[in-house]
């Protein structure tokens, strides 16, 4: 597997600004962008498989782009922690396609998003006028929609934000492993390869512990939510996803604890009137790393 190249965009904020880190693979001269927006707790990284996969069978002619939302991965965590909402997500995400346009202008624009990245999705593709290189074509929202169970989120705040160490990966990859079941079968190899970049060295000497890759501070707005306002938010989340022109697809996990069935059949009835496809075994959310979920996003994205 060949290995991305880590850029950053500058982007606004009311302390001062801060830098949002991608990863970008392919061919940085392409005109047909792939943008993949990763979960609440994740990064970038996660879409190794997806990326690489999408561009050896676009033949070289793809750029594919992972974002590390601010607070994660490789990204400046925010000094005020209340700026971890994904309005802000979605802002930066603005910044970064400005940045990928200035450097060679975009034809053909395509979103993935899992979770909360597919949230930051409804956002860009509902609302007209937004300063997008171009409209979004195709759309895939990994296991969420305009509606949440509050069961699942209530299930993401009993773990999010809690730091902790770890005397290595593989011990960070067995912790994370027993909170990410849901993700569905994968070999020891899979989940190593998922785990490795979800943490840092404490510390840059010989030996040092492991610590998650992320700034605990952001489960601070995720907590002060409640089950009211999620439900009033839902209302115009639909509002922003009838809207949507891109032709869409919803992949969902079966047993999925954060996108019900009832919400799904919504999405497939309304708006974009999204194709869906569910994968048996997994919860919230596939990691489009099985070869099975790759083939049904590439040959969404590339037919």
């Amino acid at each position: 597997m060949t290995e991305p190249t880590l850029n950053y965009v500058s982007c606004p904020d009311t302390n001062g600004g801060h830098r949002m880190a991608y990863w970008q693979w392919g061919n940085p001269a392409s005109r047909h962008v792939v943008v993949c927006a990763h979960g609440l707790s994740r990064q970038g990284r996660d879409f190794d498989v997806l990326a690489q996969a999408l561009c050896d069978k676009a033949g070289g002619d793809l750029r594919v782009v992972c974002p590390d939302v601010v607070g994660r991965g490789e990204s400046d965590w925010l000094k005020d922690p209340m700026g971890y909402q994904v309005p802000v997500y979605a802002a930066d995400m603005l910044a970064m396609l400005a940045q990928l346009q200035a450097q060679a202008p975009i034809t053909t624009l395509d979103w993935v998003g899992t979770s909360m990245g597919g949230l930051i999705g409804i956002i860009l593709c509902g609302q007209p006028g937004l300063p997008l290189p171009v409209q979004v074509r195709r759309l895939v929202l990994n296991d969420v929609g305009p509606a949440i169970q509050w069961e699942a989120i209530v299930r993401i705040g009993t773990y999010l934000g809690l730091a902790g160490e770890f005397d290595s990966v593989q011990a960070a990859a067995d912790a994370m492993w027993a909170i990410s079941t849901g993700f569905g079968p994968h070999t020891p190899e899979q989940w190593m390869a998922l785990s490795r970049h979800m943490v840092k060295p404490v510390s840059g000497e010989p030996g040092s512990r492991f610590r998650l890759h992320y700034d605990p501070a952001m489960a601070v707005p995720f907590k002060q939510s409640t089950e009211a306002a999620t439900r009033q938010g839902e209302a115009m989340l639909w509002q922003l996803y009838d809207n949507i022109k891109a032709q869409t697809l919803l992949i969902r996990g079966k047993n999925s604890d954060l996108l019900s069935p009832e919400t799904a059949q919504a999405m497939v009835q309304r708006g974009p009137h999204a194709r869906l496809v569910e994968f048996a075994g997994v919860g919230h959310a596939p990691t489009l790393i099985a070869g099975d979920q790759v083939d049904v996003v590439a040959r969404f994205l590339l037919a």
